[in-house]
């Protein structure tokens, strides 16, 4: 399955759902909102397949983050990327804002830098920036989707120098 499969298969089951997410906002242990305040954690999951070195691999990663205000997420993602030569692996501090005003979709926008490294290869450095907006599921639990724009800082005639791509986030705050 190649990951345009796999991001419309998501997308297509994030849309089917959206009714009951955003009706399920209102219940649980304080709603949308409150998963966006000042003291709460939040923890996210990976995963999914992608295409380097002509080879494809199965990702798996995990981040945490920290809402040091309300809205404003101090967090670092990471990242593994399995079944493929050389192995990689991506880590990612990153600073994402939930505009919490919104009643029923809270977007949301953030920076980040990314450190790959590439068994055997030197490590690639980028940045870049994130814009979606999140509904609520229930309890805690909320999705998100948006757009990553990501340029690296040392490119080459053989590597592109910047991309955007999808994201889809399913994450629990606590």
């Amino acid at each position: 399955m190649n990951v345009k499969t796999i991001y419309k298969l998501i997308l297509v089951l994030l849309l089917s759902g959206v009714g009951n997410i955003v009706s399920a906002s209102s219940y649980g242990t304080g709603g949308l909102g409150s998963a966006f305040s000042r003291g709460n954690t939040s923890f996210g999951i990976v995963a999914g397949s992608g295409r380097a070195f002509q080879n494809d691999y199965i990702i798996l990663g995990a981040g945490v983050g920290y809402y040091v205000l309300d809205g404003l997420e101090l967090g670092i993602d990471v990242q593994h990327w399995f079944s493929g030569n050389p192995s990689i692996t991506k880590v990612s501090p990153q600073v994402k804002y939930v505009f919490t005003q919104p009643t029923r979709i809270k977007p949301y926008v953030g920076v980040f830098y990314r450190t790959t490294f590439i068994e055997g290869i030197s490590n690639e450095d980028s940045y870049g920036g994130r814009a979606g907006a999140f509904f609520s599921g229930s309890n805690g639990v909320y999705i998100g989707g948006g757009i990553v724009y990501e340029k690296y800082q040392d490119c080459s005639r053989f590597v592109n120098c910047s991309t955007s791509y999808p994201e889809i986030i399913i994450s629990v705050s606590f």
